[in-house]
Formats: structure tokens, C-alpha cells, sequence
């Protein structure tokens, strides 16, 4: 018990050094809360029962021992345990050895904490957590570089940054220095999540000191780790002084700086407004891509409201790219948004991108170009009116407005279905003399067709066609199956004839069944008839759908005699060898034959079963059977006789292939 309680008062004693180890005073205010709250409930707490049998002077209990047999059969237990994932038997029987202040042999000890770190919850990380520090404290070498690693591994994953950097400063305190690459990158991963680099930057400088007076190579901080804590000191402390340090530590441990190192300088140079020490900068600057080095400057002038700045660095880089490259981020064009319109200074916004377009290249694509970032970031920020007026005094000062200012909007307005304000835009475009592609128009067809603004979709469709757009196929489908879906088939057919004689557009006999069967749908016949001329005039073949949907049509609205005239037709085009396009098929046949029998033409559907009969088509005679019981079932054949001997033969010859005679 004795050990046990020494056990807890070192885990004690390992939390509360912390403030006291001078290189990390300035982080472990905050740490010890929060790693309190890390381990409770505590897992050494004694239990009530367990606590009033404690005697009141500790120090005159005497430690337990264990035989060799104990510890043989509790080593035992455990790798058994281990073995069959019993967790709670394995740390039982280690915290049975440990009381009395022995461990398990290496692989073992090893191998229980790393069961324990891979369990990923909170209790069985306090379990490794604490064994790792009373292994470090009691006997270092019991402990591996890899079950270090892991732990610290699992720590970053369940995003504990306290007991991590408590692990690590406990290392440093007795002297285990496990080499920085297995576990820096992690502790930098851990800072990360947890909203701030400082605790890193404290334990950076101590690594440091440690690789330097210690000459351990092995625990020099890499590039990566050195970015890091110069990221901390420009980006979060904002101390010159602090950076410069990083920046000799860099020199003295012989990394060099990359692209973000310069990155972070020319930041806090900028917001400092350090000009020297930026063209100095600019001179010691030895990378052909200078993104990084351009978009943090501007970042630090923005941050500083040096708007005049952020212009003449942006029009700067421009003319060191010579205007061909994509230099800015999308953070950066949202920092250099918010910078201006915070400080009223949307027409100095505006003259920026005007003088921008004129270093950029002709042949930059429009979706690189300075404006549509900028754009594009007052859109995506949730200002879109804010982009529109940028682009009105854009045009108020008289300057060259290109696409990359314009297609943001466009798809702002598409997305919101404002879609007159963006047809109204794609008039400006052309006016100034720009092309959008097929693309654009595509898109901004499908949202008019989506919000039923049907003149829209139709006015871009004829600009799409002015603009000599080759591809007119798609939007001309999307307005189409549109005007279908809507039910506007007078729509549809003003449309294809406006587009019928464009050869750019494949229109087809399908076309104008998709209208001829919509007006039928709605039974206007007369329409449907009138379409049905039109299509036969330009020479469009009509095929066995287009008789369908006008026989179905007339069947609703009891018109017989117009699918006797439809019969007419086609048995004029089967009888010359010109059926060409018709299939006259079961579905065609029964649409006749039901249509004639209602209807009384009896002469016709002989005709009909004669052509059936000879193309070898399965008919179904009940149901003519029905359709003549349904409409015909008083007609007598003497009736017939007085009037038409030629419809009395029809009938009878019906009622005999019917099977009706009986």
C-alpha cells in the first residue's frame, strides 16, 4: 500500500513540476487545469474503505515484497491477459507488481502500454499515460523509443494535448530523449488542434538547447518543427524579437529556411511595418515561386490596414510574374476583401483589379486572374451585391472589365435563382464585346428552366446562337425537356420552329412527337393537329409514336372519325411502299383496331385485321369483344342491311373473326 501511495504521489509530483521547469513557465498556467481534467476521475484514487484504513504515519509502514513465485505468476497473468485482450486482468496484475515497486520485464512492460495506448478511449490513455511517467521516473530503460511514439500517436488522435506535452517535458526532466523526428511532428499535429502553437515553441527551444549543449544530433528539430514555432512567434505572438531567436536557433542547428519560413517573416514584418527588414527580405529570397512570400506580406499589410500597401504588393508580384501566373490564394483574396470594405475602400478595390488586368497576361485563363478571386471572395464571403457593385464603379470609372470579374456574379445570381439579373449581365457581356462559353450558358439555361423564368432561358438561347456557339445541343434538350416537365407545349412548339432551319441543331421527328403528344395530353387536338401539319410540311417523317399519341389523344376526346382519317393515311403510305419510319407493330395495331371498333367503322378494321394478320401480329380479340359490348351492343345487322349493304357485310365479317355471331 505504501507503494501505491508513492505510486500517486509521483503522478503528483509529475503534474504539478510542471510550472516549476523554468523553460516552460510561460504554457503550463494553462496546462495543469486542463491536464487535471485529463486524468480525473484519478485511476490511482484510493476507494473510501480503502482510505480509513491508511494509518496515520505512512512513513512507518513497511513496503511489500514479493516471493520470485508471486511475480512469476503475475507476469504470467498479465501476458495472458494481454494475450486475450483481458484489459482490466492485465492492468490488475500490473498495478499488483508495481505497489511493491517491481515491473514486468521489458517486452512486457512494453507491450501492455501499447495495448493500452491502441484502445483509443479516454480511461485505458489515462492507464498508458501514467505508466509511461512512472516508467520514465522509475526506470527509463524498462521503456522503448516506439511505445513512446505510439502513445503519443494515440494522444494526437483522441486530441489531448496536455498530457502530451506533459509526457514530453517529463522526458526532458529525466533526461530520456527520445529522438525528435518519431514524435515532434506529432506534438506540432497536437498544437494544431488544440487553437495554438505556443506550448510547442516552448518545448522547440528546449529540444534546441538540448541538441546544442548536449551535441545530440538526433534531437535537432527539423524544417517542418522550425516553421512551426517561427509560425507561433509571427502569426500568434507577433514578437519580432522571438522570431529572430527561431531564426539564429535555424542558423546555429545549420536548417535551412524554405518558402514558408520567408512566409512567416515578410507577415510580421509587414504588420509591423518593417520595411527595411522586408527588402531585405525580398533580396535574401532565393526561390523561383514567390506565392507564399507575396500572399503573406499582403496578409500582414491587411491585417495592419496598410491598404496602400496591400495595392502596390499586389501590382508588384503581378509585374514579377509577368502576369502569367496564378499568384494569389483563395484566403488571401478574402483577407484583401474584408481589408478594403473594413476601411470604405471599395473604389480603391475596384481601381486595383482594373490595374491589375492590365499586367496580366492575355493568355492567363479568366478563372486565375486577380479579379475573379476577388470576386469570387465577395461571393463566397455572402456578397454577392457587394461583387455587383464593385463591378458598376468598375464600369463607372471607365475601365476594362474582363470575364474573371463577371462569371462569379453569374454563378452567384445562377445559384440564386435571380436569373433575369443574370440574363440582363450576359446582355453586358456581349455588348462589351466578351464570350462566355458553352458552358456558362448551359448552366444559366438549366437554373431559368429550374425557376420557370421561361423568356429568360429563351433570350439566352438566342444570344448562345447569336455568339456563333457551336454546341447549342444540351441547352436546347434542357429547354425542351423543361417546357415538357411544365406542361407548355405551346412553348415548346413556338421554340422548334424558331431553331428548326439552325443547323447547329439536330432536330428530329421525336421532337415533334414530344409536343404533338403534350398538346394531346392536354387535349388540344387542334393544336396537336396544327403541330402535325408543321412537322409534315418541313419534311419530318412521322412515325409510329406520332400516330399513338394522336389516336390515344383523339380516343379521349371520342373524335373517331379522325383516327379513321389517320387509318387512311397510313394505309395509303403501306399500300405506295413508303412506311418508312413506321413500325407498325402490336401496340399500333391494337390503338387502331380499339379506336375503329368504338368509333362503328367496321370496313376499316377488317382492314386492319387483314394487315395484321398478313405482318404475322398477335391480336387480342377480347378486347374488341368488350369495346362493342361497351358501344355497339343494340346495333342490329337488319338495321345495317336497309342502309349500307357494304356495312353490313363489314359488321358481320367483325362478328365472325370477334367470335360475337354466338
Amino acid at each position: 500500500m505504501q507503494c501505491l501511495q508513492i505510486y500517486g504521489e509521483m503522478w503528483r509530483k509529475a503534474v504539478c513540476s510542471i510550472p516549476r521547469y523554468r523553460p516552460f513557465s510561460s504554457s503550463s498556467a494553462t496546462d495543469i487545469p486542463t491536464l487535471y481534467s485529463f486524468l480525473q476521475p484519478s485511476i490511482f484514487a484510493l476507494k473510501p474503505n480503502e482510505q480509513s484504513k491508511q494509518p496515520q504515519d505512512s512513513t512507518n509502514s513497511q513496503t511489500k515484497t514479493l516471493t520470485e513465485e508471486q511475480k512469476t505468476t503475475l507476469q504470467t497473468t498479465l501476458e495472458k491477459s494481454l494475450l486475450t485482450h483481458n484489459t482490466d486482468e492485465a492492468w490488475k496484475s500490473f498495478k499488483a507488481l508495481t505497489i511493491c515497486c517491481t515491473f514486468p520485464n521489458k517486452p512486457l512492460t512494453n507491450s501492455l502500454i501499447t495495448h493500452l495506448s491502441s484502445l483509443q478511449d479516454t480511461q485505458n490513455l489515462k492507464r498508458a499515460f501514467a505508466s509511461v511517467i512512472f516508467v520514465i521516473e522509475k526506470d527509463p530503460k524498462l521503456l522503448s523509443f516506439e511505445t513512446v511514439t505510439t502513445l503519443l500517436s494515440s494522444m494526437n488522435f483522441a486530441n489531448t494535448a496536455a498530457p502530451a506535452f506533459a509526457l514530453i517535458k517529463c522526458m526532458f526532466k529525466n533526461r530520456y530523449f527520445v529522438p525528435f523526428g518519431l514524435w515532434g511532428n506529432m506534438l506540432v499535429d497536437v498544437s494544431r488542434k488544440s487553437g495554438s502553437l505556443v506550448a510547442f515553441l516552448r518545448v522547440f527551444e528546449e529540444c534546441c538547447r538540448i541538441a546544442i549543449d548536449e551535441k545530440l544530433n538526433y534531437m535537432k528539430p527539423d524544417l517542418a518543427a522550425c516553421n512551426a514555432a517561427l509560425e507561433c512567434c509571427c502569426c500568434e505572438l507577433e514578437s519580432v524579437l522571438d522570431a529572430e531567436k527561431v531564426v539564429a536557433t535555424m542558423s546555429v542547428l545549420g536548417v535551412l529556411p524554405d518558402e514558408s519560413s520567408f512566409g512567416f517573416l515578410s507577415y510580421l514584418f509587414a504588420l509591423k511595418g518593417l520595411e527595411k527588414k522586408i527588402e531585405k527580405l525580398m533580396v535574401e529570397f532565393g526561390f523561383s515561386n514567390k506565392r507564399v512570400f507575396f500572399n503573406s506580406l499582403i496578409g500582414g499589410y491587411v491585417k495592419s490596414g496598410k491598404i496602400d500597401s496591400v495595392s502596390t504588393t499586389v501590382l508588384r508580384s503581378l509585374g514579377e510574374g509577368d502576369g502569367k501566373e496564378w499568384i494569389f490564394s483563395d484566403e488571401t483574396h478574402c483577407e484583401v476583401v474584408k481589408g478594403y470594405l473594413q476601411n470604405g475602400a471599395m473604389k480603391s478595390l475596384a481601381s486595383l483589379i482594373i490595374e491589375a488586368q492590365k499586367l496580366e497576361s492575355p493568355m492567363l485563363e479568366f478563372d486565375k486572374s486577380f479579379g475573379y478571386g476577388i470576386i469570387s471572395a465577395c461571393i463566397n464571403l455572402g456578397l454577392a451585391d457587394k461583387a455587383h457593385s464593385i463591378l458598376d464603379e468598375m464600369n463607372a470609372q471607365s475601365g476594362s472589365v474582363g470575364l474573371g470579374v463577371y462569371v462569379p456574379i453569374l454563378k452567384a445570381y445562377s445559384k440564386e435563382h435571380r436569373t433575369a439579373e443574370a440574363t440582363q449581365l450576359v446582355m453586358d457581356i456581349g455588348n462589351s464585346g466578351l464570350q462566355l462559353d458553352a458552358g456558362m450558358y448551359d448552366m444559366l439555361i438549366e437554373a431559368s428552366m429550374t425557376s420557370q423564368d421561361f423568356q429568360s432561358a429563351f433570350t439566352l438561347f438566342r444570344d448562345m446562337r447569336d455568339a456563333r456557339i457551336l454546341d447549342l445541343k444540351g441547352s436546347y434538350l434542357t429547354i425542351m425537356t423543361g417546357l415538357m416537365e411544365n406542361q407548355r407545349p405551346e412553348l415548346m412548339a413556338a421554340f422548334l420552329d424558331e431553331v428548326v432551319e439552325d443547323p447547329r441543331i439536330e432536330v428530329k421527328t421525336h421532337d415533334w412527337n414530344s409536343i404533338i403528344h403534350a398538346f394531346c395530353k392536354a387535349g388540344r387536338l387542334e393544336d396537336a393537329r396544327r403541330t402535325f401539319r408543321r412537322m409534315t410540311f418541313l419534311q419530318f417523317e412521322p412515325n409510329d409514336q406520332t400516330y399513338l399519341s394522336l389516336i390515344n389523344g383523339y380516343v379521349t376526346a371520342e373524335k373517331y372519325f379522325s383516327v379513321l382519317m389517320l387509318w387512311n393515311e397510313i394505309k395509303r403510305k403501306i399500300s405506295g411502299g413508303k412506311e418508312k419510319g413506321i413500325n407498325f407493330d402490336h401496340n399500333l395495331v391494337d390503338a387502331f383496331l380499339y379506336a375503329l371498333v368504338k368509333g362503328g367503322f367496321f370496313d376499316a378494321v377488317m382492314q386492319v385485321v387483314e394487315k395484321s394478320q398478313e405482318m404475322k401480329i398477335f391480336v387480342d380479340k377480347w378486347r374488341y369483344k368488350q369495346a362493342f359490348m361497351e358501344k355497339h351492343k343494340k346495333l342490329k345487322v337488319s338495321k345495317l342491311r336497309r342502309r349500307s349493304f357494304r356495312k353490313m357485310e363489314a359488321l358481320i365479317a367483325f362478328k365472325n373473326w370477334a367470335g360475337l355471331n354466338a
